[in-house]
């Protein structure tokens, strides 16, 4: 838990803190504790890592990494080849590794991994695009990677490369079809089904990531892509008690992480560094200065980024454990030389990662790319009333959200969802239609099943384009009124487009309307008001 908290503190990859504490407890260490069972090591590393891909699943916003999911799909593929051939050359020419050391080495350097890459991502403020496409990546890429380093460590050397980028396909499009469809299940079957206790829902969720893994595995797919592309999906369905879920899958890839660095720590001996600290630090500089910024320009030239974002995106291709984990598998396959490859890749990742993960935030400054941080998502959390036919949402105004202002008959629900508490500064109160939300406020909100989609869609719309949501051109949600695609109250015709013009459509067309009575009152508040 210290840790933690210095590595959230110090902008560092919790990843050094932890190798730290496993030298310290191994060889050379303070214990002296003797460990080198590799072939364990591998396992709880593979285990730990389908957790970490999990949990950055699940933090990944569709919103985000749909747009740019082409170009995160060409750098974790066409990228990481040429990366593996920079870096195999250099290590080869510059170091005298023979070919096959070489190329295994450049494979397993050439995943950016995911826990650095999230724990770093997430505190600097980076445009959506380049977050977008470096987390997608460092889900993407392991899976290639992992297919490389295997075949590179198989006995007896690859005589066709076709049939080897052959395999490589289909293992993707196994793991991406079998992620999908285990998440898009997964999804449907938790938004229905209501668990016996709320803290089920996190472990639920949990597992069938974990399944997603298995079967992609089981069926000679990508294991690692299909648990990513699972958990994206979970992510954004709109699970029942999302909260407490999120918060379950971050706390457990903390555990991962810590459970497999210091492990890794345990496994590498000290001593044995020393003479292969300058090979290390020789191949890390191709790798960081040439192979990486050459594979995301070239991967990426088909996209027309700006070439300052091209250039932060090749300083942020952290290294971490991944790389550490994959320089594993040559030593349970006994290739020659495969204790100097670990110790070249332990030395690499600590001694760049040191110098990437600080310096990130000072690079997107220096390339004037640092952006202010979005405002809060709109907090919904959703609990399924499966006798009752219902759900619940639970609904956080968070302190910049354009709800803020809006009165409950303003949010136009449809018809079937209602505002039934208010809880402000600890008191709570059952709002009227003129009842004036406020920052801060929590809403429990009751929808009956089939306008449950609909009411949520509603709220992220007021929440995001204040009460004039779906009236303007905004998005307001398929099916409520008010919204495109769907006729306003009477009188008032659906706007074409935002500003002046739009408003000047709406009003124009406007009837004298009569006195309204208490019942009519709520739902026809913006027709009289506009």
């Amino acid at each position: 838990m210290a840790a933690v908290r210095i590595s959230s503190r110090s902008g560092l990859p919790s990843l050094l803190l932890y190798l730290g504490i496993g030298i310290a407890l191994g060889q050379d260490g303070i214990f002296d504790v003797k460990f080198d069972n590799a072939e364990l090591t591998q396992v709880i590393g593979y285990a730990a890592l389908v957790v970490i891909l999990a949990e950055g699943g699940l933090g990944a916003k569709w919103k985000e990494v749909r747009p740019v999911l082409p170009a995160a799909a060409v750098v974790s593929t066409v990228g990481v080849g040429i990366s593996v051939g920079v870096t195999a050359a250099a290590a080869h020419y510059l170091v005298g590794l023979d070919w096959r050391q070489a190329l295994i080495i450049g494979a397993v350097v050439s995943s950016t991994d995911a826990a650095a890459v999230f724990s770093v991502l997430r505190r600097v403020p980076l445009p959506s695009r380049i977050t977008g496409v470096l987390e997608a990546e460092s889900g993407f890429n392991d899976a290639p990677v992992v297919i490389l380093v295997v075949a590179f460590s198989a006995v007896g050397p690859v005589e066709h490369w076709y049939l080897l980028i052959g395999e490589i396909a289909l293992e993707l499009a196994i793991g991406a079809a079998i992620g999908i469809t285990v998440g898009w299940l997964g999804s449907l079957g938790l938004r229905h089904v209501a668990l016996p206790a709320s803290g089920l829902y996190p472990i639920a969720v949990m597992a069938i990531a974990v399944m997603a893994y298995a079967a992609g595995a089981m069926a000679h797919g990508s294991g690692f892509l299909a648990v990513y592309l699972a958990a994206m999906i979970l992510g954004n369905s709109k699970l029942p008690h999302w909260p407490a879920t999120r918060g379950f899958a971050d706390g457990l890839g903390w555990l991962a992480q810590i459970g497999m660095f210091v492990l890794l720590g345990l496994l590498v001996t000290p001593h044995d560094l020393v003479d292969d600290f300058w090979p290390a630090i020789v191949v890390g500089l191709v790798l960081t200065m040439v192979a990486r910024p050459l594979s995301v320009f070239l991967s990426l030239a088909p996209f027309r980024l700006p070439a300052r974002e091209k250039v932060l995106m090749s300083w942020a291709g952290l290294r971490g454990a991944v790389p550490i984990i994959l320089a594993t598998i040559p030593m349970v396959s006994g290739v020659e030389g495969s204790t100097r490859i670990f110790n070249i890749v332990f030395v690499l990742v600590i001694v760049y990662t040191l110098i990437q993960g600080p310096t990130l935030p000072w690079v997107a400054d220096k390339l004037k790319i640092a952006d202010e941080p979005e405002p809060d998502d709109l907090g919904i959390e959703s609990a399924p009333l499966e006798r009752l036919r219902g759900h619940l949402l639970s609904v956080g105004i968070p302190a910049k959200s354009k709800m803020h202002g809006v009165e409950v008959g303003e949010l136009r629900l449809p018809a079937g969802a209602a505002v039934t508490l208010v809880v402000r500064e600890e008191e709570s109160f059952v709002p009227s239609p003129t009842t004036v939300l406020r920052r801060g406020d929590e809403l429990l909100v009751v929808a009956t099943d089939p306008v449950r989609d609909k009411a949520e869609a509603r709220l992220r719309a007021v929440g995001e384009g204040g009460k004039l949501a779906g009236w303007l051109g905004t998005s307001g949600g398929s099916g409520v009124s008010g919204t495109p695609g769907n006729p306003g109250p009477p009188g008032i015709p659906k706007a074409s487009g935002t500003g002046g013009s739009a408003v000047r459509q709406a009003v124009k067309p406007v009837r004298p309307v009569k006195k309204l009575g208490p019942a009519d009152d709520a739902p026809t508040t913006n027709a009289r008001r506009l």
